[in-house]
């Protein structure tokens, strides 16, 4: 693929080698759909091979949203069709493993809202900057699926494992300063400073020496990689869930705006 090639993913080239990436589908808080979720597992093998890249910056379009989730449609597909089941679950592995493999600095400017997919690209980059009044949450359980998009593989090394297994059981929303006080993100920052901080440290990586920051990063990423057996297993985990009841009913708990009444949460009769 070129550049441009990408339907929901736009390029701005800054100075000093940073390339600044936006998740472009701001009237639907850019959710991911089918196109925008195999785009994201694509991007990072094309700059990692850019040699006029050296940092990558990635933010979302619009003031309201970083990228609020997956779309609705591709989750009902996904709890209907074993085949999109199947395909999900390759990108979802695959946006793991190619941000894991991109050798350069990726830094996520968390300009709002962020959850599915889009959380994914935001913790999985090396350093990361918050909106204070941002909120994230992995989602999943609110769903009826367990969390297997990345979580398992880096929340724990974040934040610890009682922070994690807490936020990831209950999806409850976790806002920009409490996700750096417990360490899930690098920084947080008013909203309108965010996108200026995260180019600032993208421009102070892109001047340091490019051969000591890659080494860097590919040594510290053997944390993430000793975990590859957990998430590999987290993901087949979540699958399965949308096999079962649960998912149906969160999805319309999810439409409807109300609180899910899911079938595995009922006491025997």
């Amino acid at each position: 693929m070129r550049y441009e090639d990408f339907q929901f993913l736009l390029f701005d080239r800054q100075p000093d080698g940073v390339l600044l990436v936006t998740l472009n589908r701001p009237e639907v808080m850019n959710a991911t759909n089918n196109r925008m979720h195999w785009e994201l597992t694509q991007i990072w093998s094309i700059v990692n091979e850019d040699p006029a890249v050296k940092v990558v910056v990635v933010t979302g379009a619009g003031e309201r949203a970083f990228s609020a989730g997956g779309d609705l449609s591709v989750v009902e597909e996904m709890a209907n069709s074993q085949e999109a089941t199947l395909r999900v679950m390759k990108e979802a592995s695959d946006l793991v493993y190619n941000m894991l493999a991109c050798d350069k600095p990726i830094v996520s400017a968390i300009n709002g809202t962020a959850v599915g997919a889009g959380l994914t690209v935001a913790m999985m980059a090396d350093i990361s900057v918050m909106a204070e009044d941002a909120k994230l949450t992995d989602g999943h359980a609110r769903l009826g699926v367990s969390a297997g998009d990345h979580a398992a593989i880096i929340w724990p090394l974040l934040c610890g494992m009682a922070k994690a297994k807490y936020y990831l059981m209950t999806a409850d929303f976790i806002d920009g300063k409490e996700a750096e006080r417990i360490g899930l993100v690098s920084f947080c920052a008013p909203r309108a400073e965010v996108l200026a901080k995260s180019l600032a440290i993208a421009a102070k990586l892109a001047r340091g020496s490019q051969a000591a920051i890659r080494a860097t990063k590919k040594s510290l990423n053997n944390w993430m990689r000793q975990a590859g057996p957990i998430f590999d297993n987290s993901l087949a985990m979540e699958m399965l869930c949308f096999l079962g009841p649960d998912v149906k009913e969160g999805l319309a708990a999810v439409r409807g705006k109300r609180a899910p009444d899911f079938p595995s949460a009922r006491l025997p009769q």
